[in-house]
């Protein structure tokens, strides 16, 4: 059986050091000299090591078998790993950006029912956007665990009327839904970018929506849907489980035209998995950029924090957010999801003021 190759940085820092072999991450300002080199078969795990970039070609020749596979799959992973990013919707990848969270529904688990009045979810918006929102993410179907579907109808009544008024008054605007018919209203009202928690799987109409209004897309993993997710989520092994499926799902959509730089993707903190499985995930986020696209992560007031601490409730949990920001910063993450746009980009310039000092 033909051995997949995985590639992690490890310690990514700050400046970059001449005289060595670092190599920049994603054009993220953040330097690596080492990764840890795993290699799979299957679903079970047949080697691991930890080495420095300018050992890996003398490591790959000694391997023997699939020696010529194995060497191409580097060579996509590396420049994966090393490319600057295209812009992602217009906004420049080498910095970090804030997609502020507009849920206009009754039942998300933090702010379900916060917004129910167009007007009123138009005006929190618009708020986050003046804050220094990057984009403004709408969604009308709440995709907690439990939670239940709704009609498509009633999602476009939510979203559309808000999508609208934050577009016109000049606002990058995403649309969260799983939903085709949805993604298209939504084009049509304004939105810019499509987010989908399915990976535009969910929807057999979805990937050809995408396709032909040659919208930006964010492919997130989801293990199961949102009624079933948490009910015992299962992985021969997280990390490498969920690399393999966004890696297969940007493929696919690559396929039916969608360009690379139009594709960000999501590991799904919280989708299907448990707090072990949270924690791995957010330590090998820096691997996920050997996809070759931006990577977005959300994981404002997720459950996993109150798990972790004294168990706040969800608009209890601003600072287990910013630690989780802090993270995905020093992993190169270059879009972040959140309910606090303008707490997270303070602690942005602050975290970035000290790395720079350096």
């Amino acid at each position: 059986m033909p051995r997949r190759l995985y590639l992690c940085p490890l310690a990514p820092v700050a400046s970059s050091d001449t005289g060595g072999s670092q190599k920049s991450l994603a054009g993220s300002g953040r330097f690596f000299a080492q990764c840890e080199v795993n290699l799979r078969s299957g679903d079970e795990q047949s080697f691991t090591k930890v080495l420095p970039l300018d050992e890996l070609a003398g490591w790959l020749a000694a391997q023997s078998a699939d020696s010529g596979g194995l060497s191409a799959q580097m060579e996509l992973a590396l420049t994966g790993l090393t490319s600057p990013r295209k812009p992602f919707a217009d906004l420049p990848m080498d910095r970090p950006q804030v997609m502020g969270i507009v849920n206009v529904t009754p039942d998300s688990f933090s702010d379900g029912g916060d917004r129910l009045d167009a007007g009123k979810a138009i005006d929190d918006g618009l708020a986050m956007w003046e804050a220094g929102a990057s984009i403004l993410d709408v969604g009308g179907e709440s995709t907690r665990p439990g939670a239940e579907p709704v009609s498509e109808a009633a999602e476009i009544e939510r979203v559309v009327p808000v999508i609208r008024g934050l577009s016109d008054a000049g606002a990058r605007v995403s649309v969260d839904t799983r939903h085709a018919a949805v993604m298209r209203a939504a084009i049509d009202a304004g939105a810019q970018i499509v987010n989908d928690v399915t990976a535009l799987e969910s929807d057999p109409e979805s990937l050809g929506v995408v396709a032909e209004s040659g919208m930006p897309v964010v492919l997130m993993h989801m293990q199961g849907d949102p009624r079933t997710m948490q009910k015992n989520p299962d992985y021969a092994d997280v990390v490498f489980d969920v690399f393999d499926y966004l890696k297969r799902r940007v493929e696919i959509c690559l396929d039916a035209g969608i360009a690379r730089d139009a594709i960000a993707v999501d590991v799904g903190i919280g989708f299907g998995k448990t707090l072990e499985h949270n924690l791995r995930l957010l330590d090998a986020l820096a691997m996920f950029h050997s996809i070759g696209t931006p990577l977005l992560l959300g994981l404002s007031r997720k459950s996993f924090i109150a798990k972790l601490s004294n168990g706040e409730a969800p608009k209890e949990r601003l600072a287990g957010s910013l630690a989780g920001v802090a993270a995905g910063l020093a992993r190169g993450v270059q879009i972040f999801r959140v309910h606090d746009v303008a707490e997270t980009l303070q602690m942005i310039a602050v975290w970035q003021a000290i790395e720079e000092s350096s």
